[in-house]
Protein backbone atom coordinates (compact mmCIF):
# COMPACT_ATOMS: atom_id res chain seq x y z
CA UNK A 1 0.00 0.00 0.00
CA UNK A 2 1.11 3.45 -0.98
CA UNK A 3 0.38 6.97 0.56
CA UNK A 4 -0.59 8.87 -2.62
CA UNK A 5 0.89 12.52 -2.58
CA UNK A 6 -0.70 13.68 -5.98
CA UNK A 7 -3.38 16.54 -6.24
CA UNK A 8 -6.53 16.60 -7.54
CA UNK A 9 -7.89 19.00 -9.91
CA UNK A 10 -11.19 19.48 -8.44
CA UNK A 11 -11.89 18.33 -4.77
CA UNK A 12 -15.64 17.69 -4.17
CA UNK A 13 -17.01 19.18 -1.21
CA UNK A 14 -18.46 16.29 1.23
CA UNK A 15 -22.49 16.48 0.97
CA UNK A 16 -24.20 17.46 3.79
CA UNK A 17 -26.57 15.21 5.75
CA UNK A 18 -28.68 18.19 6.33
CA UNK A 19 -29.38 16.88 9.96
CA UNK A 20 -30.70 19.92 11.90
CA UNK A 21 -29.28 18.01 15.41
CA UNK A 22 -25.70 17.47 14.06
CA UNK A 23 -24.62 20.25 11.48
CA UNK A 24 -21.51 18.79 11.13
CA UNK A 25 -22.96 15.31 9.30
CA UNK A 26 -21.58 14.56 6.21
CA UNK A 27 -20.94 11.57 3.50
CA UNK A 28 -17.35 10.46 2.85
CA UNK A 29 -19.01 9.48 -0.61
CA UNK A 30 -17.68 10.72 -3.79
CA UNK A 31 -14.13 11.29 -3.47
CA UNK A 32 -11.80 9.85 -6.31
CA UNK A 33 -8.77 7.36 -5.57
CA UNK A 34 -5.77 7.48 -7.30
CA UNK A 35 -6.71 4.66 -9.56
CA UNK A 36 -9.60 6.58 -10.71
CA UNK A 37 -12.41 4.75 -8.22
CA UNK A 38 -15.01 6.94 -6.66
CA UNK A 39 -15.96 6.33 -3.10
CA UNK A 40 -20.06 5.13 -3.09
CA UNK A 41 -22.50 7.89 -1.42
CA UNK A 42 -24.47 7.01 1.34
CA UNK A 43 -21.87 4.07 3.01
CA UNK A 44 -19.50 5.64 5.07
CA UNK A 45 -20.63 8.70 6.87
CA UNK A 46 -18.93 10.89 9.76
CA UNK A 47 -20.52 12.98 11.97
CA UNK A 48 -20.63 15.03 15.06
CA UNK A 49 -23.00 14.25 18.40
CA UNK A 50 -26.48 12.64 17.70
CA UNK A 51 -27.95 13.32 20.89
CA UNK A 52 -29.67 16.20 19.75
CA UNK A 53 -31.41 14.76 16.42
CA UNK A 54 -34.86 15.72 15.33
CA UNK A 55 -37.35 13.41 14.23
CA UNK A 56 -37.06 14.02 11.15
CA UNK A 57 -32.97 13.36 11.16
CA UNK A 58 -33.92 9.71 12.60
CA UNK A 59 -36.10 9.74 9.91
CA UNK A 60 -33.03 11.04 7.65
CA UNK A 61 -30.78 8.31 9.04
CA UNK A 62 -33.18 5.46 8.88
CA UNK A 63 -33.47 6.41 4.67
CA UNK A 64 -30.29 6.05 4.20
CA UNK A 65 -30.42 2.55 5.61
CA UNK A 66 -28.00 3.35 8.24
CA UNK A 67 -27.10 -0.31 9.96
CA UNK A 68 -24.12 1.00 12.72
CA UNK A 69 -23.26 3.80 14.20
CA UNK A 70 -19.91 4.22 16.11
CA UNK A 71 -19.56 6.50 18.90
CA UNK A 72 -16.06 7.35 19.44
CA UNK A 73 -16.95 10.00 23.05
CA UNK A 74 -15.58 9.00 26.35
CA UNK A 75 -17.92 8.00 28.70
CA UNK A 76 -17.98 11.51 30.29
CA UNK A 77 -18.50 13.11 27.05
CA UNK A 78 -21.79 10.42 26.84
CA UNK A 79 -23.02 11.07 30.34
CA UNK A 80 -22.51 14.97 29.73
CA UNK A 81 -24.51 15.22 26.16
CA UNK A 82 -26.82 12.12 26.46
CA UNK A 83 -26.42 9.03 24.39
CA UNK A 84 -27.33 9.06 20.36
CA UNK A 85 -30.58 8.60 19.37
CA UNK A 86 -31.07 6.01 17.47
CA UNK A 87 -34.13 4.22 15.58
CA UNK A 88 -34.69 0.10 15.37
CA UNK A 89 -32.13 -1.40 13.34
CA UNK A 90 -29.68 1.11 14.28
CA UNK A 91 -26.86 -0.81 16.16
CA UNK A 92 -24.28 1.84 18.54
CA UNK A 93 -21.23 0.69 19.06
CA UNK A 94 -19.04 2.62 21.84
CA UNK A 95 -15.45 2.75 20.72
CA UNK A 96 -13.76 5.50 23.07
CA UNK A 97 -11.10 7.38 22.24
CA UNK A 98 -9.80 9.74 25.14
CA UNK A 99 -6.63 10.79 26.44
CA UNK A 100 -5.77 11.68 30.53
CA UNK A 101 -2.67 13.99 29.15
CA UNK A 102 -5.01 15.20 26.40
CA UNK A 103 -8.39 15.67 27.86
CA UNK A 104 -10.07 18.51 25.81
CA UNK A 105 -13.25 18.63 26.91
CA UNK A 106 -11.51 18.77 30.87
CA UNK A 107 -9.97 21.21 30.17
CA UNK A 108 -12.90 22.91 28.60
CA UNK A 109 -14.46 22.36 31.88
CA UNK A 110 -11.70 23.46 33.63
CA UNK A 111 -11.80 26.75 31.84
CA UNK A 112 -15.15 27.63 32.03
CA UNK A 113 -15.52 27.02 36.56
CA UNK A 114 -12.48 29.19 36.68
CA UNK A 115 -13.78 32.82 35.48
CA UNK A 116 -10.54 34.24 36.36
CA UNK A 117 -9.33 36.02 32.72
CA UNK A 118 -5.61 35.61 34.07
CA UNK A 119 -6.07 31.62 34.69
CA UNK A 120 -7.96 31.16 31.51
CA UNK A 121 -5.02 33.03 29.72
CA UNK A 122 -2.64 30.84 31.43
CA UNK A 123 -4.35 27.53 30.61
CA UNK A 124 -5.39 28.20 27.08
CA UNK A 125 -2.97 31.26 25.75
CA UNK A 126 0.24 31.85 24.14
CA UNK A 127 -0.20 28.90 21.97
CA UNK A 128 -0.78 26.91 24.65
CA UNK A 129 -4.71 25.23 23.32
CA UNK A 130 -2.35 24.88 19.49
CA UNK A 131 0.24 22.41 21.45
CA UNK A 132 -2.44 20.75 23.44
CA UNK A 133 -4.25 19.68 19.83
CA UNK A 134 -1.04 19.08 18.24
CA UNK A 135 -0.22 16.63 20.98
CA UNK A 136 -3.75 15.15 20.82
CA UNK A 137 -3.63 14.47 17.73
CA UNK A 138 0.52 12.87 17.97
CA UNK A 139 -1.38 10.81 20.67
CA UNK A 140 -3.99 9.15 18.39
CA UNK A 141 -0.76 7.79 16.47
CA UNK A 142 1.06 6.66 19.07
CA UNK A 143 -1.06 5.63 21.60
CA UNK A 144 -1.72 1.81 21.43
CA UNK A 145 -5.11 1.48 22.70
CA UNK A 146 -6.07 4.37 20.46
CA UNK A 147 -4.74 2.78 17.58
CA UNK A 148 -6.97 -0.20 18.45
CA UNK A 149 -10.25 2.04 18.01
CA UNK A 150 -9.48 3.61 15.28
CA UNK A 151 -8.43 -0.03 13.50
CA UNK A 152 -12.23 -1.09 15.28
CA UNK A 153 -14.03 1.38 13.04
CA UNK A 154 -11.88 -0.05 9.64
CA UNK A 155 -13.11 -3.74 10.31
CA UNK A 156 -16.65 -2.68 11.07
CA UNK A 157 -16.30 -0.91 7.26
CA UNK A 158 -15.35 -3.48 5.85
CA UNK A 159 -17.48 -6.36 7.32
CA UNK A 160 -20.16 -7.81 3.96
CA UNK A 161 -22.56 -6.25 6.35
CA UNK A 162 -21.01 -3.20 7.84
CA UNK A 163 -22.43 -0.23 5.46
CA UNK A 164 -24.32 1.94 6.01
CA UNK A 165 -21.58 2.77 8.78
CA UNK A 166 -22.00 6.46 10.65
CA UNK A 167 -19.08 7.50 13.02
CA UNK A 168 -18.45 10.29 15.37
CA UNK A 169 -17.33 11.77 18.09
CA UNK A 170 -18.52 15.08 19.85
CA UNK A 171 -17.80 18.09 17.18
CA UNK A 172 -17.05 15.42 14.34
CA UNK A 173 -13.42 17.16 14.04
CA UNK A 174 -10.78 14.96 15.67
CA UNK A 175 -11.30 11.85 16.13
CA UNK A 176 -13.66 11.38 13.65
CA UNK A 177 -11.43 13.58 11.12
CA UNK A 178 -8.85 11.30 11.93
CA UNK A 179 -10.43 8.18 11.43
CA UNK A 180 -11.71 9.61 8.15
CA UNK A 181 -8.20 10.80 7.23
CA UNK A 182 -6.29 6.95 7.89
CA UNK A 183 -9.74 5.97 5.66
CA UNK A 184 -9.34 8.00 2.65
CA UNK A 185 -5.80 6.86 2.77
CA UNK A 186 -6.06 3.57 2.66
CA UNK A 187 -8.33 3.58 0.18
CA UNK A 188 -5.71 6.26 -2.10
CA UNK A 189 -7.35 9.29 -2.05
CA UNK A 190 -5.00 12.11 -2.33
CA UNK A 191 -3.48 13.87 0.83
CA UNK A 192 -4.70 17.50 -0.30
CA UNK A 193 -8.27 16.00 -0.58
CA UNK A 194 -7.86 14.34 2.92
CA UNK A 195 -6.94 17.69 4.30
CA UNK A 196 -10.01 19.38 2.11
CA UNK A 197 -12.39 17.36 3.77
CA UNK A 198 -10.96 17.35 7.22
CA UNK A 199 -11.13 21.45 6.95
CA UNK A 200 -14.54 21.28 5.83
CA UNK A 201 -15.70 21.24 9.34
CA UNK A 202 -14.90 24.48 9.69
CA UNK A 203 -17.75 25.44 7.04
CA UNK A 204 -20.33 23.46 8.23
CA UNK A 205 -19.63 24.17 12.11
CA UNK A 206 -18.87 28.21 11.75
CA UNK A 207 -21.70 29.29 12.99
CA UNK A 208 -21.95 26.82 16.15
CA UNK A 209 -18.87 28.12 17.14
CA UNK A 210 -19.43 31.66 17.02
CA UNK A 211 -22.99 31.24 19.16
CA UNK A 212 -20.75 29.49 21.49
CA UNK A 213 -18.11 31.47 21.84
CA UNK A 214 -20.55 34.51 22.14
CA UNK A 215 -22.47 32.67 24.68
CA UNK A 216 -19.49 32.21 26.61
CA UNK A 217 -18.52 36.05 26.59
CA UNK A 218 -22.61 37.49 27.29
CA UNK A 219 -23.03 34.98 30.27
CA UNK A 220 -19.26 36.09 31.92
CA UNK A 221 -17.46 33.08 31.74
CA UNK A 222 -15.07 34.20 29.60
CA UNK A 223 -13.55 37.53 28.50
CA UNK A 224 -11.37 36.22 25.98
CA UNK A 225 -13.60 33.66 24.40
CA UNK A 226 -11.80 33.22 21.27
CA UNK A 227 -8.80 31.58 23.79
CA UNK A 228 -10.75 28.38 22.87
CA UNK A 229 -11.23 28.82 18.97
CA UNK A 230 -7.45 26.56 18.59
CA UNK A 231 -9.69 23.78 20.49
CA UNK A 232 -13.28 24.44 17.97
CA UNK A 233 -11.07 24.98 14.60
CA UNK A 234 -9.91 21.98 12.29
CA UNK A 235 -6.07 22.82 11.42
CA UNK A 236 -4.35 21.73 8.84
CA UNK A 237 -1.29 21.32 11.31
CA UNK A 238 -3.10 19.42 13.66
CA UNK A 239 -3.92 17.05 10.95
CA UNK A 240 -0.04 16.90 9.90
CA UNK A 241 0.95 16.32 13.37
CA UNK A 242 -0.67 12.87 13.12
CA UNK A 243 1.15 12.67 9.87
CA UNK A 244 4.37 13.39 10.47
CA UNK A 245 4.06 10.82 13.48
CA UNK A 246 3.06 8.15 11.31
CA UNK A 247 6.19 8.59 8.83
CA UNK A 248 8.21 8.80 11.98
CA UNK A 249 7.07 5.67 13.66
CA UNK A 250 6.54 3.38 10.42
CA UNK A 251 8.76 3.35 6.84
CA UNK A 252 5.08 3.56 5.09
CA UNK A 253 1.71 4.00 5.66
CA UNK A 254 1.00 0.11 4.63
CA UNK A 255 3.54 -0.57 7.23
CA UNK A 256 1.08 1.81 9.66
CA UNK A 257 -1.73 -0.01 8.73
CA UNK A 258 0.12 -3.33 9.37
CA UNK A 259 1.84 -2.95 12.44
CA UNK A 260 0.44 0.05 13.75
CA UNK A 261 -3.53 -0.53 13.50
CA UNK A 262 -2.91 -4.31 12.95
CA UNK A 263 -5.09 -4.37 10.08
CA UNK A 264 -4.15 -6.46 6.99
CA UNK A 265 -4.89 -6.63 3.58
CA UNK A 266 -8.27 -8.65 3.81
CA UNK A 267 -9.77 -5.51 5.54
CA UNK A 268 -8.42 -3.53 3.15
CA UNK A 269 -10.37 -5.58 0.29
CA UNK A 270 -13.36 -5.57 2.40
CA UNK A 271 -13.62 -1.76 2.23
CA UNK A 272 -12.58 -1.38 -1.23
CA UNK A 273 -15.32 -4.26 -2.08
CA UNK A 274 -17.82 -1.87 0.28
CA UNK A 275 -17.36 1.72 -0.32
CA UNK A 276 -15.49 2.22 -4.18
CA UNK A 277 -17.43 1.88 -7.18
CA UNK A 278 -16.24 2.72 -10.97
Amino acid sequence: MTEPQTETAAIPAARSLGLLGAVNARDLGGYRTAEGLLLRAGVALRSDGLSRLTDEDLARLAGLGLRRIVDLRSPAEVREAGADRIVDGMAVHQMPVFATDFDIHATLREALADRDPGKQRALLGGGRADAMMTGLYRWFVTDRIARERFAGVLRLLADPDGAPLLFHCSAGKDRTGWTAAVLLTALGVDRETVVTDYLLTNERSAAVVTTVLEGFRTRGLMDEPELLLPVFRAERSYLEAAFEEVETGWPDFGAFWADGLGLDEAVLAGLRANLLAP
